[in-house]
């Protein structure tokens, strides 16, 4: 039997069927056919064409109370000019479905020119909450199709008197880079009650990062944010810390592989320590090109304000696994009893003596015009001079938080001393 839970659940899931008709799904459609109060189907690991996802689209579309659609990985060996057409009549099944949670048509060959076939439904299916798009070859067409159509549906259901009901959204491996990252923005604008933002390995800079980022700062209930492995830089960095405080249900941060440099850690971990973030589990940030005075603003903002903290990743950064950092930041775990929340630092890199922050230049400033900005500002002598002056990573002399623009300040301060 494929169906189970007193047949809510349908699956025929890594049968590795190849069917191109009707026929080739008997008996399974049959039995599809009969659950009457099926709440979950899986499709996944088999390779289905045409003719057989309209055999499937026209029994799911009689399936009123249908929570999970799993279409992930189901064409395989596929002709790409067959796709699209198979995808339209699986998507479009679906669009009055009332009861719908999730769509996961994650592993599937799209690429962008199949994006337009998920249109229809993703602007009229108002009711579902989760949206799984990932590894999929969108690219940024693909992509801004996609996002476009998810800002539609916003506005559809606010026409009708309803919030959006989208709270997590997966769109990772997609190649969407920076061109569709407006489109992006201005869908999760309007998407107001986003939890979960997952677009990792998109190839996604310095500023479709900064546009993402002021997107989500609409979203004062998100809780998971992925982008790992994108390039963020100091620039990118710097945007995610300014929406820092517009997310106090803030669960889950991953920045691994990020290139974050060390301005951009130092501001990261500084923002942290003003304590905006108290609910924080889970924070990646491995390889993020940033040094031991990172670790060491972490520290601070683990004992006074991350007391959930039980998944730190920092792994593939610059400071000796045996430096004093390293143990200090150990005992602010071990403050809250989660001295095991450290992962492993196997691949830690020497610090280099003098060594340029990449991230630092990446924005065409040198030094000298960097001190002149700072002088305008107000920055005093001291912050530049080093670290060890006695400034608080999270507060003022006061003890209030303090601003983006000291966190900015001190970052660039900070960034500049030489280890």
């Amino acid at each position: 039997m494929s169906s189970s839970n007193g047949g809510k659940v349908f699956s025929i899931l890594g049968k590795n069927l190849k069917a191109n008709t009707k026929a080739d799904l008997e008996p399974y459609i049959t039995e599809l056919a009969d659950l009457h109060d099926v709440e979950e189907v899986h499709f996944g690991g088999n390779s289905l064409g045409v003719e057989a996802c309209q055999a499937i689209a026209a029994v799911l579309k009689e399936k009123k109370s249908l929570k999970v659609v799993d279409l992930a990985d189901i064409f395989t060996g596929r002709l790409i000019s067959e796709i699209p057409q198979a995808l339209s009549a699986l998507c479009d099944a679906l669009i009055d479905s009332p009861a719908l949670v999730e769509l996961d048509l994650s592993d599937n060959a799209f690429g962008g020119r199949c994006a337009d076939a998920m249109v229809p439904f993703l602007e009229n299916n108002t009711v579902f909450q989760v949206f799984k798009l990932n590894n999929n070859g969108m690219g940024p067409a693909g992509g801004t199709i996609v996002a476009n159509a998810l800002y539609e549906n916003a506005v559809r259901a606010k026409a009708a008197g309803r919030e959006s009901q989208l709270r997590v959204l997966v769109c990772g491996r997609n190649r969407l880079e920076n061109g569709s990252a407006p489109a992006w923005a201005k869908a999760f604008e309007a998407h107001g009650l986003l939890r979960e933002v997952r677009m990792p390995q998109n190839g996604i800079r310095m500023e479709g990062i900064a546009a993402i980022a002021k997107g989500l700062a609409a979203c004062p209930t998100l809780e998971v944010f992925d982008l790992q492995d994108n390039t963020a830089t100091r620039s990118g960095t710097r945007a995610i810390v300014r929406q820092l405080t517009n997310w106090p249900e803030l669960r889950e941060i991953n920045l691994s592989d990020c290139l974050l440099g060390k301005a951009g850690g130092i501001a990261l971990a500084t923002s942290l320590g003003a304590g905006s973030n108290p609910k924080l589990q889970t924070l990646k940030l491995q390889y993020g090109e940033f040094d031991k005075r990172t670790i060491d603003l972490l520290s601070v903002a683990i004992t006074q304000h991350l007391k959930d903290l039980t998944t730190l990743e920092i792994n593939g950064n610059q400071a000796d696994p045996e430096d004093e950092c390293i143990e200090k930041l150990r005992e602010a775990l071990a403050v809250h009893g989660h001295e095991d929340a450290l992962d492993d630092l196997d691949d830690m890199e020497e610090p280099e003596s003098g060594e340029e922050d990449e991230s630092e230049s990446e924005e065409g400033e040198s030094e000298d015009e960097e001190q002149k900005e700072a002088e305008k500002e107000g920055i005093s002598p001291e912050a530049k001079a080093g670290e060890d002056d006695g400034v608080d990573a999270g507060a003022d002399d006061k003890g209030k938080p303090v601003s983006d623009k000291e966190t900015d300040d001190l970052a660039d301060a900070l960034a500049k001393v030489t280890v």
